[in-house]
C-alpha cells in the first residue's frame, strides 16, 4: 500500500448555505505535517462533530473511491468525500477498528466509521445521498493520530490490522444510533472505538 493523495481545505460555503466548511479537499504537493489535531494547515469548521482527538485523520481506501467513480458515472478525484488521505489498494470494507496504518513515523489508528451529514449531501449535489453513502455499506474511517509525523504522496504505507474483536467499518455504519445487544456492546468496547462511542455504550449500563 501506498499514500495516493493528502488532501486539505480551507473554509467555503456551500451554495444556499450561510456557514462555513472544511468539506472540500484537494491534493497537496509536497508533505503535510500530522499531528493529534491533524493535518496542520487543514480547515476543520464544525469542531461539535468533526476533528478531535478520535477523528484527526478521515481515511479513504482508493478501491472504494473507484467503485464510487464507477457508481457515480464520474471521476472521483482525491478530497471529493473530504478525505485528508486516500491509500492505495485499500477497501473501506475490509478496515477494522483499532487497524493501524504507519507511514514512516505517522502511526494512525482507526477508530470509527464515517457517518453521511446533510453538508455531504450538499457538497455531493444529491439530497440523497446520505442514504446512498449509508446503503453503500462503503464507509471511511477515522483514525486517532498514535504518533506524530509527515504524510506525502507516493509513501510507503504498512497496514497492521487490529488483533482483537473485529468491528468492520460496515458493521459501525450498520448499527450506529441502534441499541447493541450486550455481546456486541463488549465487542465494541473492548476494542480501541471512538470515546464518544464509547461513552454512549457505557451509558446503556
Amino acid at each position: 500500500m501506498k499514500i495516493r493523495a493528502v488532501c486539505t481545505g480551507s473554509p467555503q460555503r456551500l451554495p444556499g448555505k450561510k456557514y462555513k466548511t472544511g468539506i472540500y479537499k484537494h491534493a497537496v504537493n509536497g508533505a503535510v505535517i500530522i499531528d493529534g489535531d491533524g493535518l496542520v494547515g487543514d480547515a476543520v469548521c464544525n469542531r461539535k462533530h468533526h476533528g478531535g482527538v478520535d477523528q484527526a485523520v478521515y481515511l479513504e481506501g482508493a478501491l472504494t473511491l473507484d467503485w464510487w467513480a464507477e457508481e457515480l458515472r464520474r471521476p472521483i478525484d482525491p478530497g471529493t468525500f473530504g478525505e485528508n488521505l486516500v491509500i492505495d489498494g485499500l477497501d473501506n470494507r475490509d478496515v477494522s477498528v483499532g487497524d493501524r496504518f504507519i507511514a514512516g513515523d505517522l502511526v494512525l489508528e482507526v477508530t470509527s466509521a464515517r457517518i453521511p451529514c446533510s453538508t455531504f449531501a450538499a457538497k455531493m449535489g444529491d439530497p440523497q445521498f446520505v442514504r446512498r453513502y449509508t446503503e453503500a455499506a462503503r464507509p471511511g474511517m477515522y483514525c486517532r493520530v498514535i504518533k506524530n509525523g509527515l504524510a506525502e504522496a507516493g509513501t510507503t504505507v504498512e497496514y497492521v490490522p487490529f488483533d482483537g474483536p473485529k468491528i468492520t467499518m460496515p458493521e459501525l455504519i450498520a448499527t450506529f444510533g441502534r441499541r447493541l445487544s450486550s455481546e456486541d456492546k463488549a465487542r465494541y468496547l473492548a476494542a480501541p472505538v471512538h470515546f464518544k462511542l464509547r461513552a454512549q455504550l457505557e451509558a446503556q449500563g
